[in-house]
């Protein structure tokens, strides 16, 4: 892997990383099951948003 391809890897990593941290914040709900969200729906912020508000209803 080049060092540019092993850059983007670390900043999408990180991005995602800051992702998973505020959504966590801002639905209450742990860290893992935030980057769980993110894995199997992507990066859209109202649907990340309303499904770990339903994740956070459930239980």
């Amino acid at each position: 892997m080049s060092d540019h391809a092993s850059e983007n890897g670390n900043l999408h990593e990180a991005a995602l990383d800051i992702l998973a941290k505020r959504l966590a914040k801002k639905a209450d709900i742990a860290e893992e099951q935030a980057r769980q969200l993110i894995d199997s729906i992507g990066t859209d912020w109202n649907a990340l948003l309303r499904e770990a508000h339903f994740l956070k209803a459930r239980h």
